[in-house]
């Protein structure tokens, strides 16, 4: 158990300025770095995040810490990955003043996270990060790929990728996120974020993603890429039925209708009707049929629905 941290030790809006200041720190809109604070926001993701004090969080993108320290009043110990040269060097200094009583429990990567493939420590069991807009869905689904002992996640991401992670068939926003995000959990929307509680505002609103890993793989003789590539291929061209849509990556709108009807699903549903245990079906059904699809051609415009 955590021992409790000084009142004062979370980062309010002064603190999170001056701090900018002391390291020449000015949030880039490159990076998508929108800075929280306000204490009472990182609370509450902690809070709706679930952490407990035998858990073990791995954050992306701490920036200055705002969340970090609300983790690690809560958690077992934090694992922080960040990129920035300048904000990973201040970070443990900004811990061991804040939280000396916790600091043994802080590890920070410098690194990319999409290149992250191992955590020094025990394995994870739990994400919690304010994700920089720009990278969330390749980010977040390199995290539940790399790390398959992470049980529980928060994600806050722009509002519009939130609906889109948490969109079910049928839906308007369901795309490639939503398909690539359900394989490996149950996710629902967790709550919206206002501007107010951001340095700088963004112009956009942000929201809350819960997923919670499947307590079971799904089940196929697909391989996550195989599926992946039919739900890419789906959503290349979504207009489309999906015997048209799939033609290329099956090798002819023939062949894509056979794999179609041998997994049940209709050859003129389009993409945004199909559950990802039909996506896994159609995979299986081109594999059995001794077909090797071609990988969909990425459309331009896509970069925030990639595949891995």
């Amino acid at each position: 158990m955590s021992s409790s941290p000084s009142p004062d030790a979370l980062l309010g809006p002064a603190d999170v300025r001056e701090l900018a200041a002391a390291l020449g720190v000015r949030p880039t809109k490159q990076r998508g770095q929108n800075f929280v604070i306000d204490a009472n926001t990182v609370r509450r993701i902690v809070r709706t995040a679930g952490v407990r004090p035998d858990d073990v969080v791995v954050e992306v993108g701490p920036g200055l810490g705002s969340l970090t320290l609300a983790l690690l009043e809560a958690a077992d110990r934090v694992t922080a990955v960040e990129i920035d040269d300048v904000l990973a060097s201040a970070l443990p200094a900004t811990i061991a003043a804040r939280m000396p009583e916790r600091a043994d429990r802080f590890t920070l990567v410098h690194s990319d996270a999409m290149q992250v493939t191992e955590l020094p420590g025990p394995a994870p069991t739990a994400l919690v990060a304010n994700l920089p807009y720009n990278v969330a869905v390749p980010v977040l689904l390199h995290m539940l790929e790399t790390f398959p002992s992470i049980e529980r996640t928060l994600v806050m991401v722009q509002s519009e990728v939130a609906d889109r992670l948490a969109a079910g068939p049928g839906s308007r926003v369901y795309g490639v996120p939503s398909v690539k995000a359900n394989w490996y959990a149950e996710v629902k929307r967790a709550g919206a974020i206002g501007r107010t509680v951001f340095w700088p505002a963004p112009n956009v609103d942000s929201g809350l993603v819960s997923l919670v890993r499947r307590a079971e793989p799904l089940k196929t003789t697909a391989s996550r890429r195989e599926v992946f590539a039919v739900v890419d291929a789906a959503f290349a061209q979504r207009r489309k039925t999906l015997r048209a849509a799939l033609a290329g990556w099956a090798g002819s709108a023939a062949a894509a209708e056979a794999a179609l009807v041998a997994a049940g699903v209709s050859p003129q549903a389009r993409g945004e009707a199909i559950t990802v245990e039909e996506f896994a079906r159609i995979a299986e059904a081109a594999s059995s049929r001794g077909a090797t699809p071609e990988p969909p051609k990425r459309q331009s415009g896509e970069n925030e629905e990639p595949g891995k």
